[in-house]
């Protein structure tokens, strides 16, 4: 399993694709499997980007938490599935094309940031990935409550 590090600037094409970074390609090793999966995530307003093995495990878990004879849990799926898209950079190029809609809802206009998140890539509208950067002493903070 490829663990994406570091931060990658890229400008959308007037088609409206991008470059995915050279850098997590080359990561992925010699003939990997190069499918993602994108979609909104719950908590930032960011795309996450799974490797397409990375989303089927973490999508078998969430699903392995519920009931689909409960209508919350059948409701709760349907909008975490809600835009997911399967994307494929090109091979000769690496260009993808993210759903316009899925950019449109985390305010992409021209410049996002692929951030690097471990085991998925973040995927931001620059001006919003750059505002929220923490303070250094609130991130000192943070780190104390979490980590103790």
């Amino acid at each position: 399993m490829a663990k994406f590090i570091g931060e990658y600037k890229a400008k959308i094409d007037d088609k409206g694709r991008l470059i995915f970074p050279s850098a997590f390609k080359s990561l992925m090793g010699e003939g990997a499997d190069l499918r993602f999966v994108v979609k909104k995530s719950l908590f930032a307003e960011c795309l996450e980007m799974y490797t397409y093995s990375e989303w089927e495990k973490d999508s078998d878990e969430v699903k392995s938490r519920l009931n689909f004879f409960n209508k919350e849990h059948t409701i709760f799926w349907r909008e975490y599935m809600r835009g997911s898209a399967i994307i494929e950079p090109d091979e000769k190029l690496s260009r993808m094309l993210i759903p316009k809609p899925l950019l449109e809802a985390i305010g992409v206009e021209k410049d996002v940031v692929f951030c690097g998140s471990n085991y998925k890539i973040e995927i931001w509208a620059k001006e919003k990935y750059e505002a929220q950067r923490l303070e250094s002493d609130d991130f000192v903070s943070l780190a104390e409550k979490i980590l103790g």
